[in-house]
């Protein structure tokens, strides 16, 4: 065996290294602990000192807050009831009634029922606002005892006051199990063609999908349309199982890279797949993100699957929990993900904000070619970009404001109440009229406020001058104005998202999906391709 001689000058050099390595850790340490020491005197002092009493549980989560918000949206601090509420959302079940809800200062507002659970059976509608509890009002208490009150052991019961319309009722509730379907939907589109929807990927993501997917053979499936449309991610591990689902066993489906080594991986198939012949198009737009955009890339990749929509949101980055003390959480990201061709998806770069703390767009400083398995160009610097892409209008943003806000579920709820009975899920149809009503709506409910809107109001008040709120009056309605015409520029996009609030009031999300199947345009042109396998291996190939 061949032995190794070190000189001195060898040796010193790695004392040197050594010694310099060990300043330098500990000289990072010290400035943590230092922080660290900061914060403890100066919460010390305030508890101690200050006029008024101070909560301190507030003050950490601000502060908390207030250090994570500069790196990037996906790393957050959980206390224990935000841990609970990611624990639902990852495991898909939890004792509740069976509702999504907004908080407001009145109480808990019915958002969404869920068909079949304990809220629908006992009849509560989207728009009730739960104002007391078993007797104790609700009103003004913090979202984290607000879900505290109406989550709990299946089969306990409670009493609710709810306010609709005006009136007060009382319902007796008793919680259920319940658990949540990441895949609410799957039927036949016709004798042929099969649809799976993918909401989420929490733990039950791939045993859903492959229980649908074999459900669907039976029925006679020849062709799939998979629509990870609104997907926002979850689960990398249950991305990976789906993907594997479609591509054969060894095959590299994500790798991320990481500044712990651990952490960066090279995710292959493990699994046989469930079919590597059938025909897909995969259905993406710019709210499928993460998790949905391994699956669509992958796919992509391998030129298993048309990949059909709009540009996906474009989240590269994956998170992962750290246990802190008191059973509190931080969710952190961890590392990137980066596509089998070697693309990172990741749109935005958190790292390098400006000044005014803009954060700029990877593809600003150029993208970067890469090839699928059949050679065709994919790139990289945001989102997965559809091998067919179906053109919408370009929102502006009072559209972007208008479908962040409530108005729209108000407006459903007000319809729904006009409306005591509608046509059917397959034949309902938003009509210009109706449209009309929207707009015309818009001027009683303030919950939606432009930008300029709101800055006119604040310099209103500011002004001390007499006799010019005839003046007032008139701006105010050019700038209504304005904002009706910015979001008719938006008609195409936001007739779908009423059309289908409003069915969702009446039937569910099932009559939301069965209404898409006959009506959706994205749909149809999936089909379209399907139908056409000529047209289908042409897209999928290099030519």
């Amino acid at each position: 065996m061949k032995r190794f001689k070190f000189s001195k000058n060898t040796i010193i050099v790695l004392l040197v290294g050594t010694i310099f390595l060990s300043f330098a850790f500990k000289s990072k340490f010290f400035e943590v602990a230092k922080q660290i020491e900061i914060y403890n005197t100066l919460f010390k002092e305030l508890n101690m000192y200050y006029v008024d009493e101070i909560n301190p549980a507030e003050l950490t989560n601000s502060a908390i807050k207030n250090t994570l918000k500069d790196l990037d949206p996906y790393t957050n601090f959980y206390n224990e009831q935000d841990v609970e509420n990611a624990k639902i959302l990852r495991e898909g079940e939890y004792g509740g009634i069976g509702v999504s809800v907004y908080y407001i200062k009145q109480g808990i507002q019915i958002k969404e029922i869920f068909k079949g659970y304990s809220a629908d059976k006992a009849g509560l509608k989207p728009g009730d606002i739960i104002v007391s509890i078993d007797g104790q009002s609700v009103k003004d208490m913090e979202s984290e005892q607000l879900s505290m009150l109406i989550k709990g052991t299946p089969n306990s019961t409670f009493s609710a006051e709810i306010e609709r319309q005006g009136k007060r009722i009382q319902k007796e509730i008793i919680r259920d199990k319940v658990v949540i379907n990441p895949v609410p939907f799957s039927e036949m589109i016709d004798e042929e063609t099969g649809y799976i929807v993918l909401t989420r990927f929490n733990e039950k993501a791939s045993s859903e999908v492959k229980k649908a997917f074999r459900k669907l053979k039976k029925a006679g499936m020849k062709q799939l349309v998979f629509d990870l449309r609104g997907n926002p991610g979850g689960s990398l591990l249950e991305s990976i199982n789906i993907a594997n689902f479609f591509l054969p066993k060894g095959e590299v489906i994500v790798s991320t890279k990481a500044k712990v080594k651990k952490w960066s991986n090279t995710y292959k198939s493990t699994n046989d797949p469930l079919d590597l012949e059938i025909p897909i198009v995969v259905l993406v737009n710019g709210r499928s993100a993460s998790a949905s955009e391994i699956v669509s890339g992958s796919l992509q990749d391998y030129d298993r699957a048309v990949i059909m929509g709009q540009r996906s949101f474009g989240k590269g980055l994956v998170q992962r929990y750290r246990k802190l003390t008191y059973g509190t959480q931080l969710k952190l990201t961890i590392s990137k993900y980066y596509t089998p061709s070697g693309r990172c998806i990741q749109e935005l770069d958190y790292a390098n904000r400006d000044k005014n703390g803009k954060v700029p767009k990877f593809s600003d400083s150029g993208i970067n070619e890469f090839k699928t398995a059949n050679g065709r160009k994919v790139y990289d610097g945001g989102g997965v970009l559809p091998d067919v892409v179906i053109k919408t209008s370009e929102k502006t943003e009072a559209t972007e404001m208008i479908l962040n806000s409530k108005v729209i579920f108000n407006f459903s709820v007000n319809y729904y109440y006009q409306h005591p009975s509608i046509e059917s899920a397959l034949n309902f149809e938003f009509k210009e009229a109706d449209f009309n009503k929207f707009t015309n709506y818009l001027e009683l409910d303030t919950t939606f406020v432009t930008r300029q809107e709101a800055l006119f109001k604040e310099a209103y008040k500011a002004i001390t001058v007499n006799n010019i709120s005839n003046e007032y009056e008139k701006i105010k309605k050019k700038l209504f104005k304005n904002k009706v015409d910015e979001i008719t520029k938006n008609k195409d996009i936001l007739k779908i998202v009423l059309e289908e609030e409003i069915l969702n009031k009446y039937y569910f999300d099932e009559g939301v999906y069965n209404h898409k199947l006959k009506n959706d345009l994205v749909i149809r042109e999936a089909v379209n391709v399907l139908k056409n396998q000529e047209k289908y291996k042409q897209i999928l190939s290099a030519k």
